[in-house]
């Protein structure tokens, strides 16, 4: 937090409205029905749109989950929401079972490894007992536990252990896709563990967690749904990219007519969480021929009036944008000239009038009745808007408005 003391800062930020990334979890959540349970997704520092900001205002809206990708993430929402479950969904590591109960986390776990560091943590520390969230990897090949090892690991949860298993959950890696054929067969692999968990003596978990944004949006919690009341489960939902304010997209897109409601829904109600701007340093006319930026990858071809902008790769932004993209000024799209520097970019704002010193610039976001969003700064760099998003670096100051 900025003090009056300090000096003004260097004029590349970061904007959070928090009163849309309240409506849209209020969105979603209605939604997703009366009978999921929501994750709100605050991980990777919410995305990149800022712990501080975001996680409590998930709260104020009315998420009483919180997703986070590690211990450290896990402790610092719980001084920032005092109150709501904080789910550690990559797990731990060793050493970190003490922080785990002292800051009553909620880890996921699918190793023994990790059960061998909480039950020394919980014998140490003496906890009732110590809710965890089973991952079981159903095709991933990622985190989770496999069908030759599920048997073993749930052998681990008896009577007497201090271990209790809370959720079963698994990761949909394919849920963008509108044909749904990859999600089915997750969904068929994960009925055979539940089945396994069904029958263990010692296990009554509460919650199937399966499923982000893009099952919700894509009509796909329907059927988390009834596999979850087949195994007398709860279904928990995470909410993550369309939590701040963006529809994943899917692959093949739905046809027109047989869009799912959900999605139609979100695509006319989120709002846009993050607005990414700077502002314009400086003014210069340059003569025909004038090469601009490293290596001279761009020469004027007639007299251009140039801006320069205070922003560069060390702030996120992307160095393949440089000579393909624009930002606003003025509610125009100026082209960057020239490759993008580590802390510096310019605009060739030749057919901008009025354009002054000082004027802001949007990044990411709207100005004037245009926006560029997280999706066009992705396909002009042939990445995803998460990583957009997440690459943001800590230097552009968040602030919530």
């Amino acid at each position: 937090m900025k003090s009056r003391s300090d000096p003004p800062l260097r004029p590349c930020w970061v904007e959070i409205k928090t009163g849309a990334l309240e409506d849209n979890y209020r969105l979603l959540r209605s939604l997703a029905g009366p009978n999921t349970e929501c994750l709100a997704i605050v991980k990777a520092n919410a995305y990149g749109h800022g712990l501080a900001i975001c996680a409590p205002a998930a709260v104020r809206a009315g998420a009483q989950w919180l997703g986070v990708t590690s211990v450290e993430e896990g402790v610092e929402a719980r001084a920032l929401c005092p109150t709501a479950r904080i789910l550690i969904m990559g797990g731990i590591f060793p050493g970190q079972g003490p922080s785990v109960i002292a800051n009553n986390l909620t880890p996921v776990v699918w190793d023994p490894l990790q059960l061998d560091e909480l039950e020394k943590a919980a014998a140490e520390c003496a906890p009732t007992s110590l809710a965890l969230h089973l991952e079981i990897d159903t095709g991933m090949s990622r985190q989770g536990v496999g069908p030759d090892d599920l048997h073993d690991l749930l052998a681990r949860f008896t009577a007497s252990s201090p271990l209790r298993l809370e959720a079963v959950m698994t990761h949909l890696y394919a849920s963008d896709d509108s044909t749904g054929v990859t999600t089915a067969a997750q969904l068929e692999h994960l009925a055979q563990a539940l089945a396994l968990v069904r029958d263990h003596p010692s296990l009554e978990p509460k919650f199937l967690s399966v499923g982000a944004s893009a099952a919700l949006l894509g009509g796909e919690a329907g059927p988390i749904g009834v596999l979850a009341a087949r195994f007398k489960l709860r279904p928990m939902l995470r909410l993550g990219l369309a939590l701040y304010g963006l529809v994943p997209r899917f692959c093949p897109p739905f046809e027109a007519g047989v869009e799912p409601a959900e999605l139609t829904s979100a695509l006319r109600n989120l709002k846009s969480v993050l607005a990414w701007k700077t502002r314009i340093v400086s003014l210069r006319t340059v003569p025909a021929g004038a090469e601009v930026g490293y290596n001279g990858t761009f020469v004027a071809t007639e007299p251009m009036r140039l801006a320069l902008l205070p922003l560069g790769y060390a702030d996120g932004f992307d160095r393949r944008l440089g000579n393909r993209f624009g930002l606003l000024v003025r509610g125009q799209f100026a082209p960057l000239a020239g490759r993008i520097s580590m802390d510096q970019a310019v605009l060739d704002i030749t057919e901008i009038a009025g354009v002054m010193p000082g004027d802001e610039v949007v990044i990411l976001g709207a100005q004037g009745g245009e926006t560029i969003t997280a999706y066009d700064h992705a396909d002009a760099t042939g990445t995803i808007p998460w990583e957009v998003f997440t690459r943001i670096a800590q230097r552009n100051v968040r602030a919530a408005v």
